[in-house]
């Protein structure tokens, strides 16, 4: 089994990789069968000497390997046929922008395998970035208070090297009595709850944080059942939710009347209810002075998040009352931090997280016959044609 890793070449550049170098030693130590290649890059966060000094070879062609990582979507023209491809391909809603990637996929005969689509037989997603998007998201939050009433200065974070660095700039600053408020509790909302707890803002419980003051900065981390309330008034579980979106509405209100800053890291299902909505901005008793929308779901469930914005400027004012972007520093405005690619800014620390993860989750299914289905199930395009458990995006491929 001949493994490589590819050059990204999607614009604009994206530093990560899907393993590190020492990850990929690992790789070789524990499958002697396997063999492994760099494509040669001068943007990734591991210089091709990184690799070569562990003694993995670095080529510009790499069309003898049999399986090829990415992270971002490969460029139609640079897809090499008959191969098997692993990337985030943004393809399995119907993304109208990858089209031409897919069919391209299909007219290549190559084996796609999308990182979102690696799931265990619960279908919960076993690999992915959003650990570090949290984590990016809780310092880039905060340090958009800290402009917007000009009390503290934090540098980027893309120019800082990594978690570690950011937690240590948040403890410099003196942190106002803030609250802070979470919503999810999967990948995203682990890695906002690691920075926050990191730095010693204080975790209380939804009673506490919605009638007591603090003369500290705390937060609070909700599940979806604590910010959502059936219409009909019964209280029931989170598979319910699930299975009925629609019969939910928001209870975020009450949030909004006693927090500052606001951390979006849920995962928002199709027909699920908004958020926070326009009117809980608007509202006289409103709170909330920041939203930093981590899952940045554009006119989704958080209504100020009216465009994504970017890491080089990662920041703009949200006027609810005429649901428009205003200036940033606009008195009546809500401070928006929407990126939609948190984790590039940390991208060493990214790309080793994910690398573990894929080597404990993944790898193993090419050496044991893939007795637990990840790949079967993670596998979009076979021989020519969609799989079973993809062919609902055959009408997106002849839609082209």
């Amino acid at each position: 089994m001949k493994f490589g890793i590819i050059k990204e070449r999607k614009n604009p550049p994206d530093r990560r990789v899907v393993f590190s170098p020492n990850e990929l030693t690992k790789l070789k130590q524990s499958y002697h069968e396997a063999s492994v290649e760099v494509e040669s890059s001068d943007i990734r966060i591991f210089s091709d000497e990184a690799y070569k000094n562990m003694g993995i070879t670095v080529t510009d062609d790499i069309s003898n390997c049999d399986v090829l990582f990415g992270v971002k979507e490969v460029p139609v023209e640079n897809l090499i046929p008959n191969k098997a491809y692993f990337f985030f391909s943004h393809t399995i809603k119907k993304q109208p922008h990858n089209r031409k990637l897919l069919q391209a996929v299909l007219e290549k005969n190559i084996d796609l395998y999308d990182h979102e689509t690696i799931v265990d037989a619960h279908d919960h997603r076993l690999i992915g970035f959003g650990k570090y998007a949290g984590m990016v998201g809780v310092y880039n939050g905060i340090r958009a208070f800290g402009i917007k009433f000009e009390l503290f200065k934090l540098p980027k974070a893309e120019s800082l090297s990594g978690k570690d660095a950011l937690i240590e700039q948040l403890k410099r600053i003196t942190m106002p009595a803030l609250k802070f408020v979470v919503t999810g509790t999967g990948k995203v909302g682990s890695g906002a709850k690691e920075i926050l707890d990191a730095i010693k803002v204080k975790e209380i419980t939804v009673d506490n944080y919605l009638t007591k003051k603090y003369t500290q900065a705390v937060y609070v981390q909700l599940d979806v059942l604590e910010y959502n309330k059936r219409l009909d008034g019964q209280v029931l579980d989170f598979k319910d939710f699930v299975e009925h979106p629609q019969e939910y509405t928001s209870d975020f209100e009450k949030f909004t009347k006693v927090s500052d800053i606001y951390f979006a890291g849920h995962f928002h299902a199709n027909n699920a209810p908004m958020i926070l909505t326009r009117e809980m901005l608007n509202a006289s008793d409103c709170k909330l002075k920041v939203v930093a929308d981590i899952s940045c779901d554009v006119n989704g469930p958080i209504a100020c998040t009216i465009r994504s914005s970017t890491i080089e400027e990662p920041l703009y004012g949200y006027f609810p009352f005429e649901d428009k972007e205003v200036d940033f520093f606009h008195p009546a405005a809500v401070a928006v931090m929407a990126v939609d690619n948190l984790p590039c800014e940390i991208p060493k620390d990214a790309s080793e997280g994910f690398g573990e993860q894929f080597m404990e989750h993944v790898i193993p299914a090419f050496f044991n016959g893939d007795k637990d289905g990840i790949l079967k199930r993670a596998k979009i395009t076979e021989n020519g044609k969609l799989t079973e458990r993809f062919s609902y995006l055959q009408d997106y491929v002849n839609n082209g």
